[in-house]
């Protein structure tokens, strides 16, 4: 069996923490009561963003490196995608009532 080289593993990395991102995304949306008014682009956009967060978070508590998956990790990154599409709808909102 061959073994990964770093420009393998670190690429590895960067998907696996892009699709969980576009997961983290797709829950948060599901867990956000009520009609969003954002697309579904900017949805996943916003969950890999949380998903960015949730892994700074993980790494700064010494539960695992940045790119690790892990339960706290997970957490924080879907509270996070909440959050953050709650703020995009108000702010988006706010612009749609204005004109």
């Amino acid at each position: 069996m061959a073994v990964a080289t770093r420009q393998e593993r670190t690429t590895m990395g960067i998907i696996g923490f892009l699709v969980f991102g576009l997961v983290v995304g797709a829950v948060a949306r599901l867990i956000k009561p009520g009609k969003q008014n954002l697309s579904i682009l900017a949805t996943l956009g916003l969950g890999v963003v949380g998903s960015l967060i949730g892994g700074v978070v993980a790494s700064a508590l010494g539960t695992g490196s940045f790119t690790e998956l892990n339960v706290l990790g997970a957490i924080v990154a879907i509270v996070a995608a909440v959050l953050l599409i709650g703020v995009a709808e108000s702010v988006t909102g706010r612009r749609a009532v204005r004109r």
